[in-house]
C-alpha cells in the first residue's frame, strides 16, 4: 500500500505540470507579442519612408530628363526669331545665355547676367542690339540675328560669314541658300567668332552674294536664285593669277559657270558691264528659263556687248 501511495503521489505531481507550463507560456507570449508588433511597426515606417525617398529621387530624375534645361528654373523666351533659325541654334543660345551655373532667378540681376552671357558667348545675335527684359514669369531675349550668307572652309574647320563679314560658328542650316567661297589663299588663322574678317578677296565675294541676296528678296514669291548657286571662286581676285581672266566666277549646282568679272564697283576699270547690268542679265536668264541648271555650258555676264546671255550647248 505504501508503495502504491508513493507512486500515486508522484503521478499527482506530474499531472499538475501542464497547468504550470500553460501559465509560463502565457507569460512568455504576453511579453513577446507586443515587442514583435512594435518591431514590425518600426520596420513598416522605415519602409514607407524609404519608398517616399526613392519615389522623390525617381520623380526628380524623370522631371530632369523630360524637361528641357531651359525650363528647369526660369523660362527664356526668344522674341521675333527669324524662320530660318533652327531648333538646335535656339537651344545653343539658351544654353549659353544661362552660363555655367544653369539656374536663374526671375529678377533684374538674372536679366543682366543673361544679356552679358549672350554678348560674350553668342555671335549669332548682334551684341549692340541684344536686350533682355524681365516679365512676371520669364526672361525675354530680343535682338538682331545675323544671317549667314557664305561658307568658308579652313582645313577641317568650317564657319559662316554674314553680309558684314562677321564670323559665325557652323550649325547646319538646310533651309538657307548659303554659298561656298573658294579660291582663298591658305587660311592660317580666322578671327574669333563674332568679329569681322577683313580680307579683300573675302569682301569681294560677299559683296557679289549680297547683291544677289538683295535681288532675291525683292520678289519673295519667286524661289531665290541663290538656291541654285553652289560656290563663288575668287582665286583670280584682282587678276592675281591671270590679268585677262575673269576675277570672280560663280558656279551653279550643276557646275554651270557664271562669269561675273571684276569686283563690285570696279567694272569701269576693266570696261565690263555695270553691276546693275550683270544682275539684270542673270535674272533675265533665270526668269526666262526658270533655272540656271542644265541649260548652258556657261553664262557670260561681264561682257558689255551681250544684252541677255543665251544657253550654249554643252556638247
Amino acid at each position: 500500500m505504501a508503495r502504491r501511495k508513493r507512486k500515486k503521489s508522484k503521478t499527482k505531481r506530474i499531472s499538475f505540470r501542464p497547468g504550470s507550463l500553460r501559465k509560463k507560456k502565457k507569460q512568455k507570449t504576453s511579453w513577446f507579442g507586443p515587442r514583435l508588433i512594435n518591431i514590425l511597426k518600426v520596420l513598416a515606417v522605415i519602409c514607407v519612408l524609404a519608398g517616399i525617398v526613392v519615389g522623390f529621387f525617381f520623380l526628380e530624375r524623370y522631371v530632369k530628363e523630360t524637361s528641357p534645361v531651359s525650363d528647369r528654373t526660369v523660362h527664356l523666351e526668344l522674341v521675333d526669331v527669324p524662320a530660318w533659325v533652327s531648333d538646335q541654334l535656339k537651344e545653343e543660345v539658351r544654353t549659353a545665355a544661362r552660363g555655367k551655373g544653369g539656374d536663374l532667378r526671375l529678377d533684374e540681376n538674372a536679366a543682366a547676367l543673361v544679356e552679358g552671357n549672350i554678348k560674350r558667348e553668342i555671335a549669332w545675335l548682334d551684341e549692340d542690339e541684344v536686350k533682355v527684359e524681365t516679365t512676371h514669369d520669364r526672361l525675354r531675349i530680343e535682338g538682331r540675328w545675323r544671317r549667314p550668307l557664305a561658307l568658308v572652309k579652313s582645313g577641317l574647320h568650317k564657319f559662316y560669314v554674314d553680309d558684314k563679314l562677321v564670323v559665325l560658328d557652323f550649325v547646319p542650316m538646310p533651309h538657307l541658300p548659303i554659298v561656298k567661297i573658294t579660291g582663298l589663299p591658305l587660311i592660317t588663322r580666322a578671327p574669333p567668332l563674332g568679329e569681322a574678317w577683313q580680307r579683300d578677296d573675302l569682301t569681294a565675294a560677299v559683296a557679289v552674294l549680297d547683291l544677289l541676296d538683295r535681288r532675291d528678296q525683292e520678289d519673295p514669291s519667286v524661289k531665290p536664285l541663290l538656291y541654285e548657286i553652289d560656290s563663288i571662286d575668287v582665286s583670280n581676285f584682282e587678276g592675281r593669277k591671270a590679268a585677262r581672266l575673269p576675277h570672280i566666277v560663280l558656279y551653279a549646282k550643276d557646275n554651270t559657270k557664271i562669269i561675273w568679272g571684276a569686283e563690285v564697283g570696279k567694272w569701269q576699270r576693266y570696261l565690263e558691264s555695270t553691276d546693275e547690268q550683270k544682275l539684270a542679265k542673270l535674272y533675265s536668264y533665270y526668269k526666262e528659263y526658270g533655272t540656271l541648271l542644265n541649260g548652258a555650258k556657261y553664262i557670260n555676264l561681264h561682257d558689255p556687248q551681250d544684252n541677255i546671255p543665251l544657253p550654249i550647248d554643252k556638247y
